[in-house]
């Protein structure tokens, strides 16, 4: 869902709402309660970075458990029986 900011807000902010649209997030701009503008990526490699940056965040946030490689040569065995 896309974050929604007041007009001043997003003059106030808007280097670091271009920021966050980089990373591809959709910002919409409201005047009152009335959406009337939408800041969406150009480029649809934005799509991409948000997405590795989600499973970086992921990795690090513990909790994914590491696994080793004998793990993965054990699993790679078993799959072959």
């Amino acid at each position: 869902m896309a974050a929604v900011v007041k007009v001043a807000e997003a003059k106030a902010h808007l280097s670091e709402l271009l920021a966050k649209v980089e990373r591809g997030e959709e910002i919409v701009i409201a005047r009152g309660d009335q959406p009337i503008a939408r800041l969406v990526p150009l480029e649809e490699k934005a799509r991409g970075r948000a997405a590795v940056e989600a499973m970086l965040a992921l990795r690090d946030s513990g909790r994914i458990k590491s696994v080793t490689q004998a793990e993965i040569r054990a699993w790679m065995r078993e799959g072959r029986k």
